[in-house]
């Protein structure tokens, strides 16, 4: 039961960082269209639901010569946290299986 239970909380933390993952891409990519108006769905959706976590990593990174390094660290972060969360569903599965 435990087991299944700790199997669909994995498949769903997946799931949701690997869809994060990809927003953060789709703003990359939309970044270089100049005139773009962020404020037109979906492109608005794209950019609020990933401007929190970006705007974390641009305070520590500003943008050198134009160009925003913050997505690439924003993403390593991502798999880290993705990641430590893995090895607790695995540590927790081991304690009850």
């Amino acid at each position: 039961m435990i087991m299944t239970i700790l199997a669909a909380a994995a498949n769903t933390i997946n799931i949701v960082f690997t869809a994060f993952f990809w927003l953060i891409f789709i703003r990359c990519l939309l970044s270089w269209i100049p005139n773009l108006n962020i404020y037109k769905q979906p492109i608005s959706f794209i950019y609020y639901s990933t401007e929190w976590y970006l705007r974390i990593f641009q305070r520590i990174i500003p943008p050198f010569g134009g160009i925003d390094f913050s997505p690439i660290i924003a993403i390593f972060g991502l798999y880290i946290i993705e990641n430590i969360l893995m090895i607790l569903l695995r540590f927790v599965g081991a304690i009850f299986a």
